[in-house]
């Protein structure tokens, strides 16, 4: 289980970078889908020992971002 693989510290570290990369994605039905896609890319952040605030979140951002291009893509067709 993810609690029992990190510190509290890195828990509310991760938490933090998954709400501000979740605020910059569009509302919808695939909401839970790109939560998942970004806590997941944060977890493997934090297992390969990028554990600031910092690393974390430019880690979900990214993935955000990735899924934001995704979104467009589909919707161009």
């Amino acid at each position: 289980m993810i609690t029992e693989s990190f510190d509290r510290r890195t828990l509310a570290n991760m938490e933090i970078a998954l709400e501000r990369a979740c605020a910059v994605l569009s509302s919808g039905a695939e909401k839970h889908r790109a939560r998942r896609h970004i806590a997941s890319r944060i977890v493997q952040c934090a297992a390969s020992g990028n554990r600031t605030l910092g690393a974390l979140t430019a880690a979900a951002v990214a993935a955000a971002k990735e899924l934001a291009v995704r979104q467009k893509r589909k919707a161009n067709g």
